[in-house]
């Protein structure tokens, strides 16, 4: 809510998107858990969703403004309480309620790295776009790679359009893990690594196609 600040935030928006060609920007927007705080000037006793809900939506339009899009994580907009989530994959801090509030044309990344949790079901229910998010699991990826497809078959149009697919999430550098994954061994020491999952998730993809020639 500074009056200066997004004067920087869409000159580096504009900035990045303009170097990478991009027609999307992930601003993040995840695991904010200090909000409404009660010694802040400008936003003490207000709405954490509706706060939320304005930073998104303002980012948004901007981009909108550039015919590009906003892609977002997801977790700040799933109830903890309601959904046994805990505070990292969930709000705790009453922002969840933003997900009504929101502009339909940001993209959700639900990100879930220990279960595959079948909350892209609730974004899709809101209308908003939504992408599964594995990162080291090897059995999360293929089982969020089995619930979207799943959700796709079984949706109805109004819905289907919403279940966008997978991607994928690194948490080092690109270098290092382009280099890792294409390193001479293939197996990993350890089964449970980056690497390890986005071979998981591309073969359960493989094995969704075969399956589907199959039947065709």
């Amino acid at each position: 809510m500074h009056p200066e600040v997004h004067k920087v935030v869409f000159d580096l928006v504009d900035e990045i998107t303009t170097v990478f060609e991009a027609n999307a920007f992930h601003a993040g927007m995840d695991e904010v858990f200090y909000i409404a705080d009660e010694k802040c000037p400008r936003c003490q006793g207000k709405d954490p969703a509706a706060l939320y809900a304005h930073e998104v939506n303002k980012i948004s339009r901007h981009l909108e403004s550039k015919n590009k899009r906003l892609w977002i994580w997801g977790d700040r907009l799933i109830d903890a309480s309601t959904s046994g989530i805990g505070m990292w994959e969930a709000s705790m801090n009453n922002t969840a309620r933003a997900i009504d509030l929101i502009d339909k044309s940001v993209v959700i990344c639900d990100w879930h790295y220990e279960k595959a949790l079948p909350t892209p079901a609730l974004f899709a229910l809101k209308g908003l776009d939504v992408i599964a998010c594995p990162w080291k699991k090897p059995e999360v990826a293929r089982e969020q790679v089995n619930m979207m497809y799943n959700y796709k078959e079984n949706a109805t149009p109004e819905m289907k359009q919403h279940f966008l697919g997978i991607m994928h999430t690194v948490w080092s550098s690109a270098g290092e893990f382009i280099n890792s994954y294409h390193a001479k061994k293939a197996k990993e020491a350890h089964p449970e690594t980056q690497e390890a999952c986005f071979r998981a998730m591309l073969a359960a993809i493989e094995d969704l196609e075969q399956m589907v020639k199959s039947t065709n």
